[in-house]
């Protein structure tokens, strides 16, 4: 995968779709040549379930939840429970770090294809908790914010993990 920010055209599909992309290459290359060990290590006393695999598990689900749940209407088949609404975080623990980038990416490979083939006002088939159906550009630009957030998580981690640094 090409990491690169700079969109093909100047349109709002290709800014949108670029910025994600880039992000979704981020998080591969936040945890390129990290252990196990690190990847499945909780490091802040005050977030038990903040692990880079962890992190990695949660954006695969969370691309799931707002494409297939949300926008495309499909029962919700996620991990979380009331009894345990992260269990996408700590389920990063129990798999290969290689395998979970390996999911991720291929979903994302599917997402791609979904995105290309709506219109951006296309709107979900169901609403969020006010009671709107989003638009397939506010859930572009939403996954966005929150995959660049969770980079910057993964960042930290790294970097207490093993020292890794970098953009």
């Amino acid at each position: 995968m090409t990491r690169t920010d700079t969109p093909p055209s100047w349109d709002e599909r290709a800014t949108l779709t670029t910025f994600l992309d880039y992000t979704r290459a981020t998080v591969h290359a936040k945890c390129e040549g990290v252990s196990e060990e690190h990847a499945r290590s909780a490091p802040l006393p005050g977030s038990p379930l903040m692990t880079m695999s962890g992190l990695v598990s949660h954006l695969h689900w969370v691309e799931y939840s707002w494409f297939q749940v949300v926008f495309l209407g499909e029962e919700d088949k996620g991990p979380w429970t009331k009894e345990e609404p992260d269990r996408e975080m700590s389920l990063g623990v129990e798999i290969p770090l290689a395998r979970l980038l390996g999911d991720y990416e291929a979903q994302c490979a599917r997402y791609r294809q979904l995105v290309a083939s709506h219109d951006l006002d296309d709107t979900a088939k169901r609403p969020v908790r006010d009671g709107r159906h989003m638009t397939l550009r506010w859930i572009l630009m939403h996954l966005v914010e929150e995959t660049a957030r969770h980079n910057g998580h993964l960042d930290i981690l790294r970097e207490m993990a093993d020292g890794v640094t970098g953009d």
